[in-house]
């Protein structure tokens, strides 16, 4: 079988499509015949090995797991002797270590059914972000029908699921944004657009009950300026790309500055559960949430597809698709 496999660290021309053996499941997993999968900035972090604190869990000089992709879509193709829930045949979704090649073995509770109205691409564009957009805003940010809710970078793939996922829950959103992305948002269904091109969100006369921040290019004391008194800050990510803290200086910012102020400052983490997966295909199947896609690209042009993430510009995901 094909698969994208890196040995070194480095640039997006590390990478390799590979002709690899095809893996064998675990008693609890199944194969998985991939279809689709997305990109995502945890990508391109374990690519480069940076912050060099990642490299604690990946490899101090070199790479100690060799496959990259985590989202993906697609077809049960044999399952351990475990697993009861699926049968070969069975369209699914979710993430697995190793999504960007043919096949992928998966845990199973990893995955769940695929929504039947939503192709491959769609559906592979949901794991992480969507994810980490329910939990976020549902259970660490504990979203209530009416608060003000603010998306700072509500046009890439968090926050085009962050901005639907707050509706869902009743709040008043507004998405922050580049002037190009402006229309999008509006149509995903944010009550209020602010255009950072033109205007700084964190001198508005709003005051927000909840800030998702994706994007990390305002100051803690800057977005505490427009939180309410009792407002929450959840810092989601960072594009700092410093080599040693990165993206992981603002969550330790948040986690000093929080026991010194009336409002919660506080990083975040996605955690694995198919139940919430489950709840995304049930919101996918009512048409209360719709991937938003960028772009598509075959899986021998992962290397410009992460390249093109890198960049910071995509609206939405970067699916990878077909594999033909």
């Amino acid at each position: 079988m094909r698969a994208i496999a890196y040995h070194d660290y480095g640039p997006p021309d590390v990478l390799r499509c590979e002709e690899i053996d095809t893996p064998i499941p675990g008693d609890d997993e199944v194969l998985i015949k991939v279809r689709a999968a997305s990109v995502n900035p945890r990508d391109w972090r374990f690519m480069r090995g940076a912050p060099y604190m990642i490299r604690i869990m990946t490899g101090l000089r070199r790479p100690e797991t060799t496959r990259l992709g985590v989202d993906l879509a697609g077809e049960v193709e044999a399952i351990g002797r475990n697993v009861t829930e699926f049968q070969p045949g069975d369209e699914v979704f979710g993430a697995s270590l190793g999504a960007f090649g043919e096949y992928v073995c998966a845990d199973q509770r990893s995955v769940a059914l695929k929504p039947a109205n939503v192709s491959f691409e769609r559906a592979a564009a949901v794991p992480t972000a969507a994810l980490t957009a329910l939990q976020a805003l549902r259970d660490k940010g504990r979203v209530q029908p009416g608060q003000m809710v603010l998306i700072n970078g509500a046009a890439g793939g968090v926050g085009t699921f962050a901005v639907q996922l707050a509706k869902w829950l009743g709040a008043e959103v507004t998405g922050v944004c580049s002037t190009r992305n402006v229309a999008l948002v509006q149509s995903i269904g944010a009550d209020h657009v602010v255009d950072y091109t033109r205007d700084d969100f964190t001198r508005g006369e709003r005051r927000y009950d909840l800030i998702l921040d994706i994007v990390g290019n305002r100051s803690l004391l800057a977005c505490r300026r427009v939180m309410a008194a009792q407002g929450t800050l959840l810092v989601v990510g960072d594009s700092s790309k410093g080599q040693w803290l990165g993206p992981l200086l603002s969550p330790l910012k948040a986690i000093a500055i929080s026991p010194f102020v009336s409002q919660t400052l506080s990083p975040f983490f996605t955690r694995s559960s198919k139940q919430d997966l489950i709840t995304l295909k049930e919101l996918l199947e009512a048409g209360t949430v719709v991937p938003v896609i960028d772009s598509t690209y075959p899986l021998s042009e992962v290397h410009e597809a992460i390249r093109y993430l890198e960049e910071g510009h995509a609206r939405g995901k970067v699916v990878i698709t077909p594999w033909t």
